[in-house]
């Protein structure tokens, strides 16, 4: 079958957004309820505090972004809950009130399109939570709810609250604030089919799906995928699948998922060594023990055959989420790394994709504080700000970092060299992950000949027919065009 994919992910600088700790709104707004109990923006983020970022708040920055060069805006949930994170929802309809409610979604909606900035939002579909009206009319009513069959009951009494006892209902891995779905019942299937209609309807672009693995029904995902391109072709459906998802990228589900074997081999190829491993050891994602380059390509290359190519153009690409801990910390604060890393993901096959916060230097450990608040304008990092706006114009400006194909054409010990090619056009990209100036030489080939012209960072590139000689100084990313 022919796989199609949206055209526009393809050209996309992806921002991730924690709503909660973006940016709170300057003026009181219609419908926008804050509350008297919020957490000192500065302070450290805890599991259960709030913030008090708003959906206004990031309208007001959407000059910001567009001045970043992003493009599209991946917002973790956004939908009435009562957890700063989001993940427990109560109502798949409403916009939280915290947020600004389904009043400040529209205006968001009118000015992030006016900014030709697209939106994608989280879709939680495995689980639910204890607020979520069908859920609570069981615990209200027992045996005698309307809505037990949407729901996996084990047996009686259920105990929501009390850890003393057992809960007597499936909750996600346990956790009995998240009850689950029974996504055998064709209610629910449906139920989740309209959420999912209801705002692409309202003008979204597009749905990162939590943790879609956990729904097993057959079909589930081919019928959401059916509906959702029924109302726009060009929607984004992008998984949460941190392993070899290809069961999942066959043309008939996803578009993509978060890409994190990319993000783990190039934080192990680049940090090296100075990954601090207690931050990881609770996850399955490792970015270690230290790579070679040589070592690095394979992966990359095992990585770029395992997907159709139309499906490695719409991989969120990505090296800290909401769920990891952020490189800057976990390196020892080591500022080269970051900007290698980030050189990497934005001249790789697929999306780059920001967390909040990153181009401006923020840190953070695990979870929360990998969810901190977007730092006061004072505490910038510009340095760290200008190499994100240098890298994301050069994205945009060559077509090849977007859309061309991937040839190594280099890579040993500490230096990888590749070629991005769309028709005419070639880019050639380099690396070198050691503190010192390095000189290296390797043979053209597929017009690499003559892409010497440097567009970004430090080195040189020169030619005697079709052999190539590069130097470039330690710790750095150079790109070169023809």
């Amino acid at each position: 079958m022919e796989i199609q994919t949206p055209d526009w992910v393809k050209n996309a600088v992806f921002y991730q957004i924690f709503p909660d700790r973006f940016a709170r709104s300057k003026h009181p707004k219609y419908g926008l309820w804050q509350s008297s109990n919020l957490e000192p923006w500065d302070s450290p983020p805890t599991y259960q505090g709030y913030k008090g970022g708003d959906l206004w708040g990031v309208i007001e920055r959407l000059d910001y972004l567009k001045d970043l060069g992003i493009n599209a805006i991946y917002f973790t949930p956004i939908f009435q809950s009562a957890s700063n994170h989001r993940y427990h929802t109560h109502d798949y309809y409403q916009v939280d009130p915290m947020l600004g409610g389904n009043v400040a979604f529209d205006f968001l909606i009118e000015e992030a399109h006016r900014h030709n900035i697209k939106i994608v939002l989280d879709g939680v579909f495995n689980h639910a939570s204890r607020g979520f009206l069908f859920f609570n009319d069981i615990l209200e009513h027992g045996p005698y709810s309307a809505w037990l069959s949407w729901f996996k009951i084990e047996k009686w009494p259920l105990s929501a609250y009390d850890g003393n006892y057992p809960a007597n209902y499936v909750g996600w891995i346990g956790n009995r604030a998240l009850p689950e779905f029974n996504h055998e019942n064709p209610e629910v299937r449906e139920y989740i089919m309209q959420v999912g209609e209801y705002w692409l309807k309202k003008g979204i672009d597009g749905w990162r799906l939590d943790v879609p693995f956990e729904i097993k029904v057959p079909g589930f995902w081919q019928e959401f995928r059916s509906r959702v391109k029924a109302i726009n072709p060009e929607a984004y459906i992008v998984g949460e699948i941190w392993e070899d998802a290809s069961q999942w990228l066959d043309g008939t589900q996803f578009d993509g998922v978060m890409n994190y074997p990319f993000a783990e081999a190039t934080i192990a190829f680049v940090a090296g060594d100075r990954v601090l491993k207690e931050y990881y050891q609770s996850q399955d994602f490792k970015p270690y023990p230290a790579l070679s380059a040589a070592t690095y390509g394979e992966k990359m290359q095992q990585l770029l055959s395992r997907y159709p190519w139309d499906i490695q153009l719409t991989q969120l690409n990505l090296f800290n989420s909401h769920d990891t801990a952020r490189v800057l910390t976990t390196s020892g604060k080591d500022k080269s790394s970051i900007k290698l890393i980030t050189f990497l993901m934005f001249t790789f096959p697929g999306a780059p994709s920001i967390y909040y916060g990153d181009e401006v230097g923020l840190e953070g450990g695990k979870d929360p504080d990998c969810r901190r608040t977007f730092p006061k304008e004072e505490n910038w990092d510009l340095e760290v700000l200008k190499y994100h706006k240098e890298i994301i114009a050069i994205r945009h400006q060559y077509a090849a970092l977007r859309t061309g194909d991937y040839q190594i054409v280099y890579a040993d010990d500490t230096v990888y060299v590749f070629s991005r090619t769309l028709d005419n056009q070639t880019v050639i990209v380099a690396v070198n992950v050691d503190n010192s100036e390095r000189n290296v030489n390797f043979e053209g080939k597929n017009g690499e000949v003559l892409a010497n012209q440097l567009v970004y960072g430090e080195g040189d590139l020169s030619w005697d027919n079709n052999q190539a000689s590069l130097k470039i100084p330690g710790r750095s990313g150079c790109i070169f065009v023809w």
